[in-house]
């Protein structure tokens, strides 16, 4: 989730909505990233997604700033448009997926934009339009949805609309915003509860699962820091990733860093790029200083050392 800067409004036209959709889609699926629930508010947006071949940071940040750069054209600002970094909270699917789905669908209808539920079944703006079968967008995961509810499409968007409509006198559910435990217990009384029966949880506010699944989320994040520290230990530098893309393209180290924009030279120097800043943690200016071109060149490299990598 992400929101405007001190609050202000994100999307003013309708324009303004249907660019940032068409955005989004594509990054979706070049990333190759499901889309399970989104919405867009005045001032904000929530997705739900799950990881494919682009990691979320790179897919945010080519969202985010693709969209900001091309809002101030259109309305002719300055500045950053949204507030500090997008809100990212890894969530148990098994355990939240359909309640998650729920919530974020009925944020147009808790704040006012539509009225009741059949306006929002065809509202433009939310995904449940698409699950519910009046609206269609092709980088939407609505099967993995429905088929929780029924083997039968008819009958299980049937389901889903009635479980939709379950939720609406529920309120927001701060639970289901991350806050490790208290959010991923479903509040304090459940909280008290697991306490006297002697139950204890592990919990973080980045996570919203039980206790098992934010230990696996933590193991998994330490043994890729521990990967870096290891990586840094042994003295790998990005000289040798040059020279390991220098054997694998048959270009040598010194024509990979000489400027020039010839397609076999940009896709050599893309690779030591991605890999540096992902394997060893180097950052976007230390990267720039030693290739010799600009942050803003580097940082091209590495979404094009990164889909070099995927694909291949």
């Amino acid at each position: 989730m992400a929101r405007g800067i001190e609050g202000r409004d994100i999307f003013v036209t309708r324009f303004d909505r249907d660019n940032f959709l068409e955005r989004l889609g594509k990054i979706l699926i070049e990333g190759r990233t499901q889309c399970f629930a989104w919405s867009l508010m005045s001032n904000h947006f929530h997705l739900l997604l799950q990881t494919g071949a682009m990691p979320i940071a790179t897919l945010m940040r080519k969202l985010m700033t693709g969209y900001a750069v091309s809002f101030n054209r259109r309305h002719r600002r300055v500045g950053h448009l949204f507030q500090n970094r997008y809100k990212s909270i890894l969530c148990d699917k098994e355990a939240y997926l359909l309640e998650l789905v729920r919530y974020i669908h009925l944020n147009p209808l808790r704040a006012g934009i539509v009225k009741d539920l059949d306006t929002l079944d065809k509202y433009k703006y939310a995904g449940h339009s698409a699950i519910s079968g009046k609206g269609k967008w092709e980088w939407q995961n609505t099967n993995d949805v429905l088929s929780l509810f029924s083997g039968t499409k008819k009958d299980a968007q049937n389901r889903y609309r009635r479980f939709v409509e379950e939720g609406i006198d529920q309120g927001k559910k701060p639970e289901l915003t991350g806050g490790g435990l208290l959010r991923s217990a479903g509040g304090w009384t459940e909280v008290r509860a697991l306490r006297k029966a002697g139950v204890h949880y592990k919990s973080d506010e980045r996570i919203l699962g039980d206790s098992n699944f934010v230990d696996t989320v933590l193991k998994e994040a330490k043994e890729r820091m521990e990967r870096k520290y290891a990586l840094n230990a042994g003295g790998i530098r990005f000289e040798d990733l040059l020279d390991a893309v220098a054997e694998y393209t048959e270009i040598t180290p010194e024509k990979i860093l000489t400027p020039g924009k010839t397609r076999a030279i940009v896709s050599a120097r893309s690779l030591p790029c991605f890999w540096a800043k992902r394997e060893l943690g180097s950052t976007l200016t230390e990267l720039a200083v030693k290739i010799g071109i600009t942050v803003a060149a580097v940082n091209i490299s590495v979404s094009l050392g990164e889909k070099i990598a995927t694909e291949n």
